[in-house]
């Protein structure tokens, strides 16, 4: 944290915007003099926007922060609070920690520096590499299972076949087909479940054909069904992946989206069922260990109930689902696309919005 000294503003000024956490910089009349990149895009909003802007401007929403300000104010003291609770702007919520301190010229105060630490990131963070833990343990166990089985389903198989060569009967036969038929069946269920060992062909794609794609798709199969919104960003550049599962990963997550809308009798929020696919860049985005100057984020949001509570932990594990004829296959599939791609999959559920969130390292 910055100490409580006396400092010149316009050298307080150089120092912020060459800071990498989110700071701001207030004057005596509580209007905003100074803001970092960091903290633009923290507050998702640019300086031009906001300097000049009084602190309730700015903390719109916020009373607690006008608070700490006002009280920095009168008792030239610095104050820390935990797990703040900071709508933006744009009307998303995001929980911070926000330590404001005076700057004093003449032991009045003339300045309040702020520095913002987003809290859910770093939440974020130790979610993430608790899911990766849970990741490859899961794998390893599949794949151990699916050795397992896989071996005694191919004897069987090939039992099967032999009787059949030596059987006349055509009745009889149609239980070896039916044997042989079954064995493939649950051969294929274990490969998916185990996860594919083929390598990615990874080449420079735009992330858009991919997206409209799935949108042709969907619109084919659910045609009339569900309004399909597009808000995609023209600027982002290729992005190395390989298509064909990238478009999978899509178009698993939309098909979920689509069925659990037309499986509840309206949308949570009573209007007709919508599917939206974005796209957009975000700078100083860290995933796993690896912080990347920018990343591509993809949103499947949709209006549907929602996921329920009891499944929102388990999503991604094979074998997990709600449907009557559903395999439970699909988002572990995905997950496991998305972590060959060296990216990250989230998603925040509510009736009314549940929104999968793709997250993909642009080349530097």
């Amino acid at each position: 944290m910055i100490s409580n000294t006396k400092i010149d503003s316009s050298i307080c000024r150089y120092l912020i915007e060459n800071m990498e956490t989110a700071v701001l910089l207030f004057n005596s009349e509580l209007k905003l003099t100074a803001i970092n990149p960091a903290a633009e895009n923290l507050l998702q909003a640019s300086a031009r926007m906001l300097l000049g802007q009084s602190h309730e401007a700015i903390f719109l929403h916020n009373t607690e922060c006008h608070d700490i300000l006002t009280t920095i104010q009168q008792e030239n003291r610095t104050i820390t609070e935990r797990e703040i609770r900071l709508k933006l702007i744009t009307g998303n919520t995001i929980t911070i920690d926000f330590a404001a301190t005076p700057l004093t010229r003449t032991q009045k105060v003339s300045d309040i520096i702020v520095e913002i630490t987003q809290v859910d990131r770093l939440l974020r963070l130790a979610r993430e590499e608790h899911l990766q833990e849970q990741y490859q343990a899961t794998r390893q166990i599949l794949k151990g299972i699916a050795h397992e089985v896989k071996n005694p389903l191919g004897g069987l198989r090939g039992a099967a076949q032999l009787l059949d060569m030596e059987l006349e009967n055509e009745t009889q036969k149609e239980y070896t087909a039916v044997i042989i038929k079954e064995a493939d069946r649950l051969s294929d269920l274990v490969d998916k479940m185990a996860g594919s060992n083929q390598p990615l062909e990874m080449k420079p794609v735009n992330i858009h054909i991919c997206l409209e794609h799935v949108r042709t798709l969907i619109s084919s199969e659910y045609p009339e069904m569900v309004n399909i919104i597009t808000n995609y960003d023209p600027s982002l550049p290729e992005i190395p992946i390989d298509q064909d599962a990238m478009t999978q990963v899509i178009l698993n997550i939309s098909r979920n989206a689509v069925q659990a809308m037309l499986d509840s009798p309206e949308s949570s929020s009573g209007e007709p069922n919508r599917l939206q696919l974005s796209t957009r860049p975000v700078g100083r985005f860290t995933i796993g260990n690896t912080p990347h100057r920018t990343i591509l984020q993809i949103d499947i949001e949709d209006n549907g109930p929602g996921i329920e509570e009891n499944l929102q932990a388990k999503v991604f594990y094979p074998l997990i689902t709600n449907k009557p004829e559903g395999t439970g296959l699909g988002l572990s599939i995905v997950q496991n696309i998305i972590n060959q791609h060296h990216g990250l999959i989230e998603f925040t559920s509510q009736p009314g919005k549940t929104v999968f969130s793709i997250f993909l390292p642009l080349a530097e």
